[in-house]
Parts: C-alpha cells; sequence; structure tokens
C-alpha cells in the first residue's frame, strides 16, 4: 500500500539500493512490505565492508530520518541530509538552504537511476513468473546500468586518448591522468588490481 496518486496500490518486488559515484549497489529485494529505515545502519555498515569506511555523508528520504538512525549516524560522525527533527527555526541560514538544496539535488540520483532503469531496461517489465527468477532479472537489471556506466567511462577515456578540440592533434600524456582514472574504477571496486582480474560491479 503505497497511497500514491494514481497508484494507491502497487505490486512486486521491493528493492533497497544505494548509488555511489552513479554506480547503483543492490542491496535488498523482498516480496513484503518492509520498512526501508529498519535496514538503514545494515546498509551503511555494507558501505564500510565494501570501501573500507564510512561515507562522509548519507542523502535519504524523509522515512530514514528516524531519531535512532540520526543518533547512529552522529555517533559514527556521517552527516545524515534533511531539516533536524522537531519544529523548523524561524531563521535559517543562507549557508543551511544551500546544503539543504545540494542535498537533495544529489540524493535525486538514485531517483534518475531507476527511472533509467525502468525505461531503458525494462524493470519495470520483469515477466518472469517464479521468485527466485524475478530476482535474478532485477539484479541483472541493475548490473548492466552498472554496465552502461563503465562503458561510457571508457568510451570517454578512448576518446580522449585521440582527441583535443583545440589543436586537433594527439593529447599529450600529462593531461591525462591515467592514475587517477584506474584508482577511481579500484575503488568502487570495479577492478582488481592485486589479481588484475575484474570483480562484481553489482
Amino acid at each position: 500500500m503505497r497511497r500514491k496518486a494514481g497508484k494507491p496500490i502497487e505490486f512486486g518486488a521491493k528493492l533497497s539500493v544505494s548509488c555511489v559515484d552513479n554506480y547503483v549497489f543492490l542491496y535488498k529485494i523482498s516480496w513484503e512490505n518492509f520498512n526501508e529505515s529498519c535496514h538503514f545502519k545494515e546498509q551503511v555498515e555494507k558501505y564500510k565492508e565494501t570501501f573500507g569506511y564510512y561515507p562522509e555523508s548519507v542523502h535519504v528520504d524523509k522515512i530514514y530520518r528516524t531519531r535512532e538512525n540520526r543518533n547512529w549516524c552522529k555517533e559514527r560522525g556521517i552527516r545524515i541530509s534533511g531539516p533536524k527533527l522537531g519544529r523548523p527555526p524561524k531563521n535559517v541560514s543562507e549557508e543551511e538552504k544551500k546544503q539543504a538544496h545540494s542535498d537533495e539535488c544529489f540524493r535525486n540520483a538514485i531517483e534518475g537511476k531507476f527511472g533509467q532503469a525502468k525505461r531503458r531496461f525494462s524493470l519495470n517489465l520483469v515477466m518472469t513468473k517464479l521468485p527466485e527468477t524475478s530476482i535474478t532479472s532485477i539484479a541483472i537489471t541493475f548490473l548492466v546500468v552498472n554496465l552502461s556506466k563503465l562503458l561510457r567511462q571508457f568510451l570517454s577515456l578512448f576518446l580522449s586518448l585521440f582527441t583535443n578540440n583545440r589543436t586537433g592533434e594527439l593529447i599529450k600524456p600529462p593531461f591525462i591522468n591515467f592514475d587517477y582514472t584506474l584508482n577511481n574504477f579500484y575503488v568502487l571496486k570495479l577492478i582488481d588490481l592485486s589479481e588484475n582480474s575484474w570483480s562484481k560491479v553489482a
């Protein structure tokens, strides 16, 4: 029961995902109408397990901003987006307004990923009947979303090797930071430098 305008009831699996540097990490798929805020801590801990540290900030929907989750984030030095609990202050500084707007724009990335998965990769057209096959279909959809992002990055890097808008000549090596690009893929767990092999993207 969602009680949305025009869609009071929704059918299908319920997903809990996170978005890190425009890559989507699928955390939970369930056929039950679970409360997302109950799994907030586990999802942040999963982030730490993957990257080795807690995020500087988390940008979440209103349902996640419970008192318990706020206190948990405060103990670990994590800034959680959104207004504070209680009565809103009468005077809000320009810096706080700017931060709130920036947080909301940042959080919209995950909404865009859902839209992309539905429009381009048929997430809203899962036709499998069994729960197991449906879960596999959903997971593969997000895998393809991440692969499309990775492909665009490789394509941009490849074109940058042969294109220079100012001179039309080949770009000289000092203008390309290969170490930064490679380290970025390594930090996101997209490439394993120790084994020189690809690891899981989603």
